[in-house]
């Protein structure tokens, strides 16, 4: 069967993103008892941004629930960037911290480069350092740690095909950092055909339309709709935006046109439950890495 019936709702069509988070974590439980370790996760939230603030509870109550050493740091809104980089520096050096996260956005007088690149690479449970990202380019993934939201898109689409993608045509909507092109690259990796759509690419529809995997994370609501989609073909939605309707009222929806799209894809992540989900248990499954290879080379 071509479909992983446990992870398809319904006629089996939505791809069961909170489903997938349970067995990754379950997974992960199992791995700390048996590695013996202990790992710690510290998570820096700058400001009061309601958004940022429901993410940052929500992976440090994950990081609990794993059973991890947690620290959450909520600084002032006025927090100065050389503040933020000693508080990071002093993170890099304790030894009971294996995993450092800086919630973006950064109030403007930080620059989210900088902060991101004073990480410690083995401690960049983001994956964004650009140590991890040239790892993760030239294929050298055994020692990186990987993006987590790409990663966890991936997960999903094997769950939908299948362990083995050589030769499927993906395409990816979207040339961000922090999805797109990591989504690329690990697409490559499972030796698939890879297209990248942008904002210059001329005919986008046209190429979406050859593709069996199809990965939208440009931040346009509903931008992919029907007529983007070869019948059968397996789609990730990473986006998250928030519309107005008609009534006044507020819904979030992704990237694609669910409506339209769900009758001729084999397999769609839904928004929400669908990628958000994985993103958080393939925090923890960094955070479990860092710390397993931190032992391992003591």
């Amino acid at each position: 069967m071509s479909i992983a019936q446990s992870f398809l709702n319904n006629d089996k069509r939505d791809i069961d993103g909170k489903e997938a988070a349970r067995e990754i974590i379950d997974v992960i439980k199992s791995r700390k008892q048996s590695e013996n370790v202990q790992p710690g996760l510290a998570v820096i939230l700058v400001g009061e941004d309601p958004a940022s603030s429901v993410y940052v509870r929500n992976k440090s109550n994950r990081a609990e629930e794993c059973g991890f050493l947690s620290r959450q740091y909520n600084l002032h809104e006025d927090t100065s960037e050389s503040e933020v980089l000693e508080l990071i520096e002093s993170l890099n050096k304790d030894n009971d911290i294996d995993g450092i996260l800086v919630q973006l956005p950064l109030p403007d007088q930080i620059d989210p480069h900088k902060v991101i690149q004073s990480i410690a690479p083995e401690k960049d449970v983001d994956g964004f350092h650009y140590l991890n990202a040239g790892r993760l380019m030239t294929g050298d993934i055994e020692d990186a740690l990987l993006p987590c939201t790409p990663t966890g898109s991936l997960y999903l689409i094997k769950k939908a095909l299948g362990e083995n993608l050589t030769g499927k045509h993906a395409v990816v909507i979207g040339r961000s950092n922090i999805v797109g092109k990591p989504m690329a690259s690990l697409l490559l990796k499972e030796n698939c055909t890879v297209t990248i759509i942008h904002s210059r690419t001329e005919r986008p529809e046209e190429l979406c339309r050859q593709a069996d995997i199809v990965v939208a994370a440009v931040g346009i609501p509903e931008l992919v709709t029907e007529e983007w989609i070869k019948p059968g073909a397996v789609v990730i939605d990473v986006g998250i935006n928030r519309i107005t309707t008609k009534d006044g009222s507020s819904r979030l929806v992704g990237d694609v046109n669910y409506a339209e799209v769900y009758p001729k894809a084999a397999a769609i992540s839904p928004v929400p439950g669908g990628v958000g989900p994985m993103t958080i248990s393939m925090l923890m499954q960094n955070t479990l890495d860092a710390a397993i290879r931190k032992k391992n080379h003591n």
